[in-house]
């Protein structure tokens, strides 16, 4: 069997959650996505820079509900891809501002990345990776990511202003 083509992509992510109007703050609010469209009270569309939509919101089958309980199956979290380091620190700056506690911070070499939760305890990845070039090999010139403590304030220190 053939590899997957490579240029095919992850796209959106539809999230189940129990109250609209409060994951609209935190997904605009906080991490500044863009409300595209809203369906009343049951549905909503948001993105980064004008796509249709990145994330969609809805309390179809969720209104009111709760969180899977620990040890049960699901998505494990959502990763959102920041294009820059620089990007990736305003988030950190953001999240700082509104409060929002971080789950934790690891450098993988690849990548760095902040982990928390949603507000429905969606987990999130917020991440940007690091020049292909620049990424850990083995002796056999394979991938060989690594976790490690990402150094906040170092990374807080490149956000805008």
């Amino acid at each position: 069997m053939s590899p997957l083509d490579p240029g095919v992509r992850i796209g959106h992510v539809h999230l189940r959650v129990s109250n609209l109007q409060r994951s609209l703050e935190f997904y605009c609010g906080v991490l500044g996505f863009e409300l595209i469209q809203r369906l009343g009270r049951e549905a909503a569309f948001v993105s980064a820079g004008g796509y249709h939509h990145h994330i969609g919101l809805n309390t179809w089958e969720s209104l009111g509900g709760h969180p899977p309980p620990t040890g049960s199956t699901g998505l494990y979290h959502v990763a959102i891809l920041y294009p820059t380091r620089a990007a990736l620190a305003d988030a950190l700056r953001r999240l700082r501002k509104a409060g929002i506690p971080l789950d934790g911070a690891a450098d993988h070499g690849v990548s760095e990345a902040l982990y928390l939760h949603d507000p429905d305890r969606n987990g999130i990845e917020l991440y940007w990776d690091r020049p292909r070039e620049v990424w850990p090999t083995d002796s056999h010139g394979q991938i060989a990511m690594f976790t490690r403590p990402l150094d906040l304030e170092a990374l807080a220190s490149e956000a805008r202003s």
